[in-house]
């Protein structure tokens, strides 16, 4: 019998429903799996078992479901705010601040019935400077970044979702690298309210998960307008993305329409061979399922888009922590640093460059998305680097996090040493269901998602 704690969050919801499980018995199931492996994995800033063990009993005495993740155990990377509870960043500069509300992300999970385990790592200020977390595939290997505590801790089974933030590639590398699935949604579908700030134009929420449902159906939950985000303000209404998976036929016939692009440059430079092979393993699998797939030529602009795109998140890196980095230089650490430093040289009239060029970018995209429904590509260069003194490269997720269209991440196979190789699909904006419905199928038609790390 699978135990509670090893369920997908979608089965562990229903379970809970229908009244199978209880909230206190999945709980307990997987502060169980958290005592068992976390001393190894260190994927958690900070846990609250009592507290959560409090609101269990609670969920469980509840006449009704309070919502689609009643009793179902989540984390948060440690720069989303929650009241009462430590938020530090992944930083000592952070050390004990305790928000006095939640980001308006966590709220909703709350309201949503979910259970918060507590706060996962981060890198410093969900930069580069890497985090105590090790990939529960390998530990002596990188999970990634900077939503690494999100993705070790989904892997490891230690808890049914999570949320992770994503400024150059920190949900979808580490979902790559942790075998995972994680979503980077379209800039502005998920409030970045609460979420301490790396670089404001680049910065999206998004969830994390082990399959592509699960995935769905926590976007479902935290994605919609907020006045205390004006950039969500705009968004088209939220789907019910969940429900799209779950009619066979509905999906069967959207998969035949759909026409994937496979890139004619920049996502195959230096691509490990491994991961270059399976990724065209996948291509021949999506063929095989009936999706037409065609070769793109990536827009003459694209590689602009990369520098651009760095010296953005350079400078407002460099003013998000103006004001405590003049006193408290010294206690950053050596990556953040060299970013704040390296933006504090950049001239006002080069960031706006920067961002005509994004605009430029971002026109140019829409064009190519005329002709086709994903772009697909590989998740990262290869599998997870050992040594923990990096959390990798984010260069083949940096153009979506970029022009702000969703990508998203799952497993597409393992390397000879069993490390995951990710998939990464990406699409037009706000149309994550698209993404969802050939991830979904992709999946059942594989059987990466379902493998667990040896722990």
């Amino acid at each position: 019998m699978t135990e509670p704690y090893a369920l997908s969050l979608s089965d562990a919801a229903t379970a809970v429903a229908t009244r199978g499980l209880s909230p206190v018995e999945l709980l307990d199931s997987t502060l169980g799996r958290i005592e068992q492996v976390e001393s190894r994995v260190l994927a958690w800033a900070r846990l609250r078992p009592e507290e959560a063990r409090h609101e269990a009993e609670r969920l469980g005495a509840a006449g009704a479901p309070l919502g689609p993740l009643h009793g179902i155990p989540v984390g948060a990377k440690d720069i989303f705010y929650t009241a009462g509870i430590e938020t530090s960043c992944g930083s000592r500069l952070m050390a004990g601040f305790v928000p006095t509300h939640d980001a308006t992300a966590i709220v909703r999970l709350r309201q949503a019935g979910a259970i918060l385990l507590g706060k996962t790592h981060t890198t410093e200020f969900a930069a580069f400077d890497p985090s105590p977390a090790r990939n529960p595939w390998a530990l002596d290997h990188t999970p990634g970044g900077s939503s690494s505590g999100s993705a070790a801790a989904l892997a490891a089974r230690m808890c049914h979702g999570a949320l992770g933030t994503q400024t150059s590639g920190s949900i979808v590398r580490p979902a790559a690298f942790c075998g995972i699935v994680g979503l980077k949604p379209t800039f502005g579908r998920v409030s970045r309210y609460g979420v301490h700030p790396l670089a404001w134009t680049l910065d999206h929420p998004g969830p994390m998960a082990r399959t592509v449902r699960d995935v769905a159906v926590l976007l479902e939950v935290i994605a919609g307008p907020d006045p205390n985000d004006p950039a969500t303000l705009s968004a088209p209404p939220v789907p019910r993305y969940a429900s799209a998976l779950d009619d066979a036929t509905v999906q069967t016939g959207a998969l035949r329409r759909l026409r994937i692009g496979v890139p004619d440059r920049y996502f195959f430079d230096g691509l490990d061979p491994e991961t270059l092979a399976a990724y065209r393993a996948a291509i021949d699998m999506l063929a095989d399922l009936g999706v037409a797939v065609r070769e793109v030529r990536l827009p003459a602009v694209f590689e602009a888009g990369i520098d651009a795109h760095d010296l953005i998140h350079n400078v407002e890196a460099a003013a998000v922590h103006l004001d405590r980095y003049r006193t408290r230089a010294a206690e950053y650490g050596e990556k953040l640093r060299a970013i704040i430093e390296t933006g504090l040289l950049i001239p006002a009239p080069t960031y706006v460059r920067a961002q005509q060029i994004r605009t430029a970018v971002i026109e140019a995209m829409r064009k190519l998305f005329q002709d086709i429904d994903v772009l697909a590509t590989p998740a990262a260069p290869g599998p997870a680097p050992e040594g923990l003194a990096s959390t990798g490269s984010p260069v083949m997720n940096k153009p979506f996090s970029f022009i702000g269209f969703p990508s998203l991440a799952l497993p597409c196979g393992r390397t000879r040493e069993g490390l995951p190789l990710g998939l990464q699909l990406a699409g037009r904006p706000f149309e994550e269901v698209t993404i969802f419905q050939l991830a979904s199928s992709y999946e059942r038609a594989t059987s990466w998602t379902s493998d667990r790390p040896p722990l």
